[in-house]
């Protein structure tokens, strides 16, 4: 994988500079060579010992290799909620790196992270089923990753749905928030942008539905000078003008 590459890059230009909290060569060889069930064994002991639990990288090492478990048949019967470690174990690294010191280092990882749990994410939602799942998945993604416009907003959605109006008026907040930190829509990864794409679409929907025309109007026109090329963008737009 092209990210694995960097990954190894990454950690051993950072040997020098960041000798004194550890680089974790051992779980990068691990990791680089699919060794996924010691790798995860040997960085959760990393995250219980006294002298390390405080450090970012373990946490997110168990994450990676539950996210590449998670793609490949072999493991789906002892792991059957790799996925969701994934995620969970992301939200636990973002804890821990709170200066985002590593962070900006992998997004190789948060596009390939992202991508899983969108696809997720928007098929639970479309599970009459699905609700209460779905909403564990965006609010894990707001976790780890609160810059990402498009998961507060269905985040929103969910908890609209699940009666949590509340809730789902501050993730709105939320999002307004981030949609005016992202900047230019065109300089985002390309998973946040279809992200914020399909989230604006659903959004609309929604406001529709319940007769706000004004509000769905309001969000749909943020995406407009971006995704009018794109026919799901269109239609949307579209119907409520």
């Amino acid at each position: 994988m092209r990210y694995l590459s960097i990954l190894a890059f990454l950690f051993l230009h950072f040997t020098a500079s960041h000798a004194q909290k550890g680089v974790y060569e051992d779980l990068l060889v691990l990791y680089v060579d699919e060794k996924y069930e010691k790798c995860i064994a040997k960085a959760e002991a990393y995250t219980e010992a006294e002298a390390t639990k405080r450090d970012a990288l373990p946490f997110l090492y168990v994450s990676m290799c539950y996210h590449e478990m998670a793609k490949q048949e072999k493991y789906k019967d002892d792991y059957p909620k790799a996925s969701r470690d994934a995620l969970k174990w992301a939200e636990k690294y973002r804890r821990k790196d709170k200066d985002l010191e590593f962070f900006h280092n992998y997004e190789d990882y948060w596009m390939s992270l992202n991508t899983q749990a969108m696809e997720e994410g928007e098929n639970l939602m479309d599970d009459p089923k699905g609700l209460s799942r779905a909403r564990q998945v965006w609010t894990s993604m707001i976790k780890y990753y609160p810059e990402n416009p498009g998961p507060w907003l269905m985040l929103a959605i969910t908890q609209y749905n699940s009666n949590l109006a509340k809730d789902g008026d501050l993730s709105v907040k939320e999002f307004d928030k981030a949609f005016a930190a992202a900047g230019d829509i065109a300089r985002l990864p390309a998973d946040q942008r279809k992200l914020l794409k399909n989230a604006l679409i659903r959004y609309a929907d929604f406001l529709a539905a319940k007769g706000m025309k004004d509000q769905a109007r309001k969000y749909i026109a943020l995406g407009k000078n971006d995704f009018m090329g794109e026919p799901d963008f269109k239609g949307a737009y579209n119907s409520l003008h």
